[in-house]
C-alpha cells in the first residue's frame, strides 16, 4: 500500500510538471488535471488529490468490468439496438479488418 501511494505521488507529480510546461492546457485537460489545478487554488489538499488518483485506479478496473457486463446484457435484451450498433460499425469501419 505505501508503494503504490509512493508511486502515485511521482505520477502526480510528473502530470503537474508537464502541465506546467504545454503549451496548450486544453490538449491536456482530463480529470487528474482538474484535480491538480483545484489543489493549486486551495480546493482540494495533496492527500485529496493522491487519493482520489489512488481510488480510480484501483476501482477502475472493477467498474470498468461491470458496466462492460450490463452494456452487453442490455445490448443481448435489445436485438434491434444490436443490430443499429453493428450496422453503424460496419459504415465507419468500411472493409477494414477490427482490431481490438
Amino acid at each position: 500500500s505505501k508503494d503504490l501511494k509512493g508511486a502515485m505521488e511521482i505520477l502526480i507529480e510528473q502530470k503537474r510538471q508537464m502541465l506546467s510546461t504545454v503549451e496548450k492546457l486544453d490538449e491536456h485537460m482530463d480529470f487528474a488535471s482538474q484535480l491538480i489545478f483545484a489543489q493549486n487554488r486551495g480546493d482540494l489538499t495533496a492527500e485529496n488529490v493522491n487519493q482520489c488518483v489512488l481510488e480510480m485506479m484501483i476501482a477502475a478496473p472493477d467498474t470498468l468490468s461491470v458496466t462492460l457486463f450490463f452494456m452487453l446484457i442490455l445490448i443481448a435484451e435489445h436485438p434491434t439496438v444490436e443490430e443499429e450498433m453493428m450496422r453503424e460499425i460496419e459504415t465507419v469501419m468500411g472493409k477494414q479488418e477490427m482490431q481490438s
